[in-house]
């Protein structure tokens, strides 16, 4: 089944407060998003049925396989993107905004050629809470 970009968004939402806090629970995802609860709550209802989320034993969010797998993707675009685009000059906040929308529709092809253009490995990136840290090196 083909992910919507809204759910996209909620496993990159889910990886980054995972990655700076213990437990992630629908009211974190809710705050964090800001969205009302039951909508969070019918998002993670949808990621669980198709596989990408589950709950441990104490009801909190974690990503599974498939899920950790998306989420790691987008936020590795977003990072080598926001940065394509400062590098071109666009202010960072617009280009964090930008490369978040750019992430869900650009090819692995046009995505890889950039990686590659910019000569940045796939261990130059590295997963942090805020992407505007996920880049160890800048070229």
């Amino acid at each position: 089944m083909k992910l919507q970009e809204s759910g996209e968004m909620y496993l990159k939402t889910i990886l980054r407060l995972s990655l700076q806090q213990e437990t992630v629970h629908s009211i974190d995802i809710s705050e964090f998003m800001g969205f009302s609860k039951p909508s969070v709550s019918r998002a993670i209802s949808i990621l669980k049925e198709s596989g990408y989320v589950a709950f441990d034993d104490n009801k909190a969010i974690v990503l599974t396989e498939a899920g950790r797998e998306i989420a790691t993707k987008l936020y590795e675009r977003q990072v080598v993107l926001s940065h394509m685009l400062m590098t071109m000059g666009v202010s960072e906040d617009t280009a964090f905004d930008d490369a978040c929308r750019m992430e869900h529709i650009i090819s692995d092809e046009s995505f890889e050629n950039i990686k590659n253009y910019l000569h940045i490995a796939d261990d130059d990136i590295v997963l942090s809470a805020d992407p505007k840290t996920g880049l160890l090196r800048k070229n």
